[in-house]
């Protein structure tokens, strides 16, 4: 599978919880999740695809910069545009590009900038992505148990890779 399709399949798992879950509970406060939402998991998930798709534009990526819209984590069929919107960037592109990534690891506004490109900042963008999958799915199995799943959703490939080969060296 290459990382289009991979990406694309994570999209559409997103787009599917966003479907299913009812709007107060996309919203709702979630123990598990030290009182975060599905909702604002969500929307800091896109909004990182967001960057990406505003670095190719400019050029220029920065993951600190974005816009953490409180209408995208309370409003699901705000995040369901979102997504596909997302959907339809990610399937148009058609070739790698350099970019550069700033990043700052203090408080300050003063960033590095690193060369990279878009194929390396998709990959960053699908592990972050199934990362919050993980989250999501705790909060779900806690607080929205009508919520179906998929097996794989919120598991890394490599994971996925490591249970099949132990499954399969087991018989």
């Amino acid at each position: 599978m290459n990382l289009k399709q991979a990406c694309i399949n994570i999209l559409d798992q997103l787009t599917d919880l966003t479907s299913q879950i009812e709007e107060r509970d996309f919203y709702k406060p979630v123990a598990s999740l030290s009182q975060s939402t599905v909702g604002q998991h969500l929307r800091h998930t896109l909004e990182f695809f967001v960057c990406l798709e505003e670095g190719f534009t400019s050029g220029v990526i920065n993951y600190d910069k974005r816009c953490h819209d409180k209408l995208i984590e309370s409003n699901k069929f705000l995040a369901l545009a979102k997504l596909s919107k997302i959907k339809e960037f990610v399937s148009t592109q058609k070739e790698d590009k350099a970019l550069t990534l700033e990043v700052g690891y203090d408080s300050t506004e003063q960033f590095i900038s690193l060369p990279t490109s878009y194929t390396r900042e998709l990959v960053y963008n699908i592990e972050h992505a199934v990362h919050h999958m993980a989250l999501i799915k705790i909060g779900i199995m806690e607080a929205v148990r009508y919520i179906k799943l998929p097996s794989d959703f919120g598991i890394a490939a490599s994971t996925i890779r490591y249970k099949e080969s132990i499954a399969s060296s087991s018989h």
